[in-house]
C-alpha cells in the first residue's frame, strides 16, 4: 500500500516556504536601508536594551519546547493530564504553558516599543526606526497568529470527543508554525540586537 504525505503538513510546508520568502525580503528591506544609513544605525541601535530583548528571546524559544511537548502528547493522543508530573501532562497543558509565554513575548515586545518611542525611535522619524519596527511588527503579527491558532487548537481538543489523526494533525501543523516564528526571530535578534 502506498502511504502519501498528509496533505495538510505539505499545505502547511508549502505556505511556510512563501513565509520565508516574505521576511527574506524584510531582512533586504534592513540590510539595505543599514547599509544606506551607517550614521542612523550607529547613533540608535545603541538604545536597544540588548539583555531586555535576549530574556524575551529565550522565553520565545522555550515556547517551542514546549508546544513540541504538546506534539509529542498529541502523538501519543493524550489531550490531558493524567497526574500533575510533568511528564504525564497533555495537550492542553503545555499547549496553555506555550502559549503564555508566547504572549510574554509579544507583552515584552510592547513594552519595548513604547520605551523606544518614549526615547525619540519612531517607525517615520528615520531609516532605522522604519526597519526595527517593519521587521519586529510584522514578526509580532506572526507571533500573535501563532498565539490564536493555539487557542484554536486547545477549543477543537476540548469540542472533540473522540481525539484523533486529524486533530493530532492540526496541533503538529501549528508547532511548524511556532517553530518557524521562533527560528525567524532568532534571526532576527541575531541581526538587530547582536550585529547592530
Amino acid at each position: 500500500m502506498v502511504q502519501r504525505p498528509n496533505i495538510v503538513a505539505v499545505g502547511t510546508i508549502v505556505w511556510l516556504g512563501s513565509e520565508v520568502m516574505f521576511f527574506a525580503g524584510l531582512f533586504a528591506i534592513y540590510f539595505t536601508l543599514r547599509s544606506t544609513n551607517p550614521g542612523a544605525w550607529a547613533e540608535q541601535a545603541n538604545t536597544l536594551n540588548v539583555p531586555f530583548a535576549l530574556v524575551n528571546t529565550i522565553i520565545l524559544v522555550i515556547s517551542s519546547f514546549w508546544c513540541q511537548f504538546a506534539v509529542f502528547a498529541a502523538e501519543r493522543g493524550q489531550t490531558k493530564r493524567t497526574s500533575w508530573k510533568p511528564v504525564d501532562w497533555g495537550i492542553t497543558e503545555w499547549m496553555f504553558l506555550a502559549y503564555a509565554f508566547g504572549a510574554i513575548f509579544v507583552s515584552g515586545q510592547v513594552l519595548e516599543y513604547a520605551t523606544l518611542v518614549s526615547e525619540g525611535i519612531t517607525i517615520d522619524g528615520s531609516a532605522y526606526g522604519s526597519a526595527f519596527y517593519l521587521t519586529t511588527g510584522f514578526h509580532a503579527l506572526h507571533v500573535t497568529g501563532g498565539l490564536i491558532a493555539m487557542l484554536l487548537m486547545l477549543g477543537r481538543v476540548f469540542a472533540v470527543k473522540n481525539f484523533g489523526h486529524k486533530e493530532a494533525t492540526s496541533i503538529i501543523v501549528v508547532s511548524y508554525y511556532w517553530h518557524f516564528v521562533d527560528v525567524v526571530w532568532i534571526g532576527l535578534f541575531l541581526v538587530i540586537y547582536v550585529l547592530k
